[in-house]
């Protein structure tokens, strides 16, 4: 894989950003065969959720939404509320959560949003209390939470912004997963 590609500096802003025009005419002419090292890959929409969660990591969201817009699953779902939260486009992004209903990533992102919140003291702020008490992933909180940080009634903005990271990474991982995972 374009191992360098994945490896962003710094978390992404929870809106827009700046994008990393270092990368810009490599993510244009990114194929499959170059983002999967030549692994044969099995789920070309997986691969192409790859791809725009890339665009997205580099904060071109246009680009990313591009991809993510066509891809009619709830992981393009997924890839396309994730995007519209950063534009700032909450109301868009709630309508793209609710066509992802459950995914599979949830499990893995409520632990890891938990464990990210009880290191910030969490718990002990009701804004933030949900992502240590919550039992499964609620993307709609945090769409609020992030609102809220983005309006200014919240200033929990760095640990909105790692989970967002940790969000990323597990979505990007399965989808990494399911484009060359061979199906029986």
């Amino acid at each position: 894989m374009c191992g360098h590609l994945l490896a962003a500096s710094q978390l992404c802003e929870l809106v827009g950003g700046q994008p990393n025009a270092a990368v810009y005419t490599e993510l244009a002419n990114l194929d499959h065969s170059l983002l999967f090292d030549g692994k044969l890959v099995r789920d070309s929409i997986m691969a192409s959720c790859c791809h725009s969660a890339l665009w997205l990591l580099h904060d071109y969201l246009d680009e990313s939404h591009r991809i993510s817009q066509s891809v009619d699953t709830i992981t393009g779902s997924y890839w396309h509320g994730i995007m519209h939260r950063r534009e700032p486009d909450f109301s868009n992004a709630a309508y793209w959560f609710r066509r992802v209903g459950r995914h599979p990533v949830f499990t893995e992102l409520v632990v890891a949003a938990r464990m990210l919140a009880r290191g910030a003291r969490a718990d002990e702020q009701a804004d933030l209390a949900f992502l240590v008490h919550q039992q499964t992933w609620d993307p709609f909180r945090f769409i609020d939470l992030c609102s809220a940080v983005v309006e200014g009634r919240s200033s929990n903005g760095v640990l909105c912004r790692q989970v967002a990271a940790a969000e990323w990474q597990l979505l990007f991982d399965y989808c990494y997963r399911e484009a060359c995972s061979q199906r029986d």
